[in-house]
């Protein structure tokens, strides 16, 4: 390929491919945490699930409330006195057929019953418990769109990149071309920068494959139909606030924040209430229970009846049935401290190298930084060689492969920021409160 064709190709790689497509959606990493939170599936069957629960809530809360039967009948019948014992001279054993109407209303309500009044009150705390296990899938899809947010931002960044090489590329073979025309270099000098020029396409076709391919990851994690085309937009660092730097005070606001530790806690707490139930069931159960009935074989003729008492019942003995009950609870119990025990460790382990893993960042981008300068000074310096014909292109595709390494560099550094962010605001559950 000739050298005036080159400015023609690289603009053509370079311009967008979505010309002919609807305008692309911009999203920052805040926005797309956000929106991760509030619209990925996941995050949407969590919020069903704590309508289940307080659903469930209801329910249970029905056991307290009176239950209220009504009932009518009419038969048509006939009576075998001597069944009951009565026989009259005179009397037939079975009366003629007549017609019965029978209206009846019953009411129970439950007085006291311990065990069911801790159950109530489990319901009440299962409901919580589902809902911090639904801010703990909101953190988690969160996160899943912060991941493929930062994948975006890293292959777009990528692409630029690689259209930077080119440029430098292009400028390479031209100069090249211009020794070789001249007679002051060798053939193999157009040959060498063609073949960079060449490799540097391939990369850029790469890199736009990746682009493609993390909008697709984007779009799924922010419930986007897939042929969404997508930009990450801004500045990988987001702001976090209450992230603090010592590793102590960062286990404490951990402990104190984290969804999934308060949802642990919750279900330690309920599974000592199940235990507490199960013994509560010893405790007497007091209720009342009374109808009204109307009655009579003439509908015009009703007599009423009615009946109200007063019921206790006392579990003496069931076959040890509720002691074995108890028994297992206990060790379910046990094992419950013994996650939240498990669950606080990780926490704290959690806290603690997201600190380090910030710290570090922030390192890498500082020399990453610095590394990007100092390659660009080296090609500089090989150009100005290279053009003045006292250097061979082999400096030059040396330098120039220097630099794309250390824009790569910054690049993953960068990313890999943002991506110590977004785990330091999940390590301390306060993703959030990102913006």
């Amino acid at each position: 390929m000739t050298a005036r064709f080159w400015p023609v190709f690289i603009l053509a790689m370079a311009l967008p491919l979505g010309a002919q497509t609807p305008a692309p959606q911009r999203f920052t990493l805040a926005e797309a945490i956000t929106r991760g939170r509030s619209s990925g599936v996941q995050a949407a069957l969590s919020r069903l699930n704590v309508q289940i629960a307080d659903t469930r809530q209801r329910q249970r809360g029905a056991d307290a409330l009176p239950a209220v039967t009504a009932s009518g009948t009419m038969s048509r019948q006939t009576v075998n006195l001597r069944e009951f014992g009565l026989s009259f001279p005179g009397t037939p054993a079975v009366t003629d057929p007549f017609t019965l109407f029978r209206g009846k209303v019953e009411v129970q309500q439950l007085i006291y019953n311990r065990a069911t009044f801790d159950r109530m009150r489990m319901a009440k705390d299962t409901a919580l418990a589902v809902g911090l296990d639904a801010e703990r899938i909101g953190d988690l899809t969160a996160a899943t769109a912060a991941t493929a947010w930062l994948r975006l931002a890293s292959a777009q960044e990528t692409v630029l990149a690689r259209q930077q090489d080119s440029v430098i590329g292009f400028s390479l073979i031209r100069i090249a071309g211009e020794q070789v025309d001249a007679g002051t270099a060798a053939r193999i000098e157009r040959t060498r920068t063609a073949t960079q020029g060449a490799a540097i396409r391939t990369q850029l076709a790469v890199a736009r494959n990746e682009v493609s391919r993390a909008q697709l990851d984007l779009a799924r994690a922010l419930d986007l139909p897939p042929s969404t085309a997508l930009i990450a937009a801004g500045d990988p660092a987001i702001a976090i606030a209450g992230v603090p730097p010592d590793a102590d005070a960062a286990v404490a606001a951990a402990k104190t924040h984290r969804q999934d530790l308060a949802a642990e806690r919750q279900r330690a707490v309920l599974a000592t209430s199940a235990l507490q139930a199960i013994r509560d069931e010893f405790w007497p159960s007091l209720g009342t229970s009374g109808y009204l009935q109307s009655s009579g074989q003439p509908n015009d003729h009703l007599y009423r009846t009615w009946s109200i008492g007063v019921g206790l019942s006392w579990p003496i003995f069931d076959g040890f049935r509720r002691d074995r009950r108890a028994d297992e609870q206990r060790l379910r119990v046990d094992a419950a401290q013994l996650r939240l025990h498990d669950l606080e460790m990780q926490v704290e382990s959690d806290a603690r190298m997201a600190v380090l893993d910030m710290a570090s960042a922030r390192e890498q981008v500082e020399l990453a930084t610095e590394r990007v300068r100092l390659a660009e000074q080296e090609l500089s310096e090989a150009q100005e060689r290279f053009t003045a014909g006292v250097a061979g292109s082999v400096e030059t595709t040396n330098a120039q492969g220097q630099l794309a390494a250390a824009r790569d560099a910054l690049i993953q550094a960068r990313v890999a920021a943002g991506a110590a962010q977004v785990g330091a605001a999940r390590a301390l559950g306060l993703l959030d409160q990102v913006h």
